[in-house]
């Protein structure tokens, strides 16, 4: 079991490595045999750790095996031994043995570039992100649906279609042209931000928080700040915003596992460090005349680190909600802004903000007027509870619930 769950956290950190890598060397015509042979390297450590355990070095051993699978697909294909770029070499001069360069540089390299050849505009922006959680973020099928709100049979089409289209437009595994970099750094960024959010509070799961997906979501943000070219105000404005919400992880679980509501959080477990770290990054990030709706969350978000439950905090948050909204409208977003307003100012002008919004199929929004209305209208806020909980997805939430329901008794 242990093997298992050690085998999935590295499929996790290293799939994405090698495939970028490969993919480098072998150009995205052929990604799918770049993806298969680290597939089978996956499967072969799953089938010779689970008979002899784990090596001292599993990550050198998936490298090395990953290695050994492209020369012999090299030598078995000839036509494609010849169209390899240049990152595979020979180990020396009077060797015809290929050598694949996995090294930290290369690597890093590889992710960066494979981030931005994915984020291609000839395939649609769902694509370009599903295709780089999956390539770039070692993400299941079934977990790419659920982020979707899809199925696992539109996702897989959706997926095949932008492979195809980025062979037949021979996309480079490069980075773009100056001019090209602004639209294409925006979407790499929105598919690290779905990244993060799927770990943070993923729908899908009845884990709470899945901080391998955070962490990664972080450590590509953390890549883009790494160059010049692409280390951009709106970058170190998502990183912000993750350190700060990521500085709250472990007050939003209680000792039992259970999700804990921002407002019954022990802010004695906050983490200062990663907070500091956020307040970092949001002033790198206050370089430019851009003002990207990162910046605003992360402001947000600051303010919720901020521990005092002051008159001033909440009607920062309001505001920076209010600006928000103007440059990029989405009901999540309407639905914490009323939150806001309630604390800023009263709950019946919060109601009727939210009765506005009316998203009565999501158990959120029920949640929520359940709170604004809360001990004064009991039975309102009851019916509010119970729709929420026929039209919550998985258990987490659904306990949450239930404990509301308890406490309002």
């Amino acid at each position: 079991m242990q093997t298992n769950l050690n085998l999935s956290h590295l499929f996790r950190t290293e799939y994405s490595k090698l495939v970028a890598v490969l993919c480098k060397s072998f150009g995205l015509t052929n990604i799918q045999l770049a993806e298969d042979i680290v597939s089978d390297t996956f499967i072969a450590a799953a089938e010779t750790w689970g008979k002899k355990g784990m090596p001292e070095n599993p990550v050198g051993w998936l490298y090395t095996v990953a290695k050994n699978k492209t020369r012999d697909q090299l030598r078995r294909n000839k036509v494609l031994k010849e169209k390899v770029h240049m990152d595979i070499k020979h180990s020396s001069p009077k060797s015809s043995e290929i050598e694949i360069d996995f090294s930290t540089q290369n690597i890093q390299d590889s992710q960066l570039q494979m981030m931005f050849a994915i984020c291609h505009p000839s395939i649609s922006k769902e694509a370009q992100i599903g295709l780089a959680l999956r390539i770039l973020c070692g993400f299941g099928i079934d977990e790419i649906s659920d982020a979707f709100l899809s199925n696992k049979e539109t996702i897989n089409k959706r997926l095949y279609r932008a492979k195809e289209k980025l062979r037949k437009e021979n996309i480079a595994v490069e980075f773009p042209k100056q001019e090209e970099l602004p639209v294409r750094l925006e979407t790499v960024l929105r598919t690290i931000y779905l990244l993060y959010n799927e770990g943070y509070y993923s729908v899908s799961s009845n884990t709470a928080l899945r901080k391998d997906f955070c962490i990664e979501a972080m450590r590509l943000a953390l890549l883009l700040t790494q160059y010049q070219i692409t280390d951009q105000p709106q970058v170190s404005a998502l990183l912000s915003l993750m350190c700060f919400h990521s500085s709250r992880f472990d007050a939003r679980l209680d000792d039992n596992g259970a999700f804990v509501l921002y407002e019954d959080q022990d802010t004695s477990l906050w983490d200062k460090a990663l907070k500091e770290k956020g307040e970092h990054y949001l002033n790198r990030a206050a370089r430019g005349e851009r003002l990207s709706k990162y910046h605003l969350e992360a402001a947000i978000a600051f303010w919720h680190t901020e521990q005092e439950d002051s008159a001033e905090k909440w009607e920062n948050i309001l505001q920076l909600y209010n600006h928000l909204l103007q440059i990029e409208y989405s009901p999540a977003a309407a639905l914490n802004r009323t939150y806001a307003l309630a604390k800023a100012n009263d709950r019946a002008s919060a109601i009727e903000e939210a009765k506005k919004i009316n998203l009565e199929k999501s158990h959120l929004y029920h949640c929520l007027l359940a709170e604004l209305y809360g001990e004064a209208e009991k039975d309102k806020a009851s019916d509010h509870l119970k729709i929420a909980l026929k039209l919550a997805k998985n258990e987490r939430d659904k306990k949450v619930i239930q404990r509301k329901m308890e406490a309002l008794k």
